[in-house]
């Protein structure tokens, strides 16, 4: 299921990234990897504010679209 499912509060765990690779590789750099954790902070019509390893990032409805858990 697409990351932008999983509810504020909840942690996941990254089971692919969907995407062209320049998209899977920005993803990468900002520590979005395959069985890596990310936890939703906060979500707003989609859009969502992620705590991935020690820092918090914000990802567009498209963006975490791509993210499946």
């Amino acid at each position: 299921m697409p990351l932008t499912m999983i509810k504020p509060g909840e942690n996941a765990v990254i089971r692919k990234i969907n995407g062209k690779d320049d998209v899977k590789q920005h993803l990468a750099e900002l520590g979005f990897v395959v069985d890596g954790e990310v936890r939703v902070v906060s979500c707003a019509s989609g859009n969502m504010i992620l705590q991935v390893k020690d820092s918090r990032i914000a990802l567009d409805r498209t963006m975490a679209n791509r993210i499946m858990v």
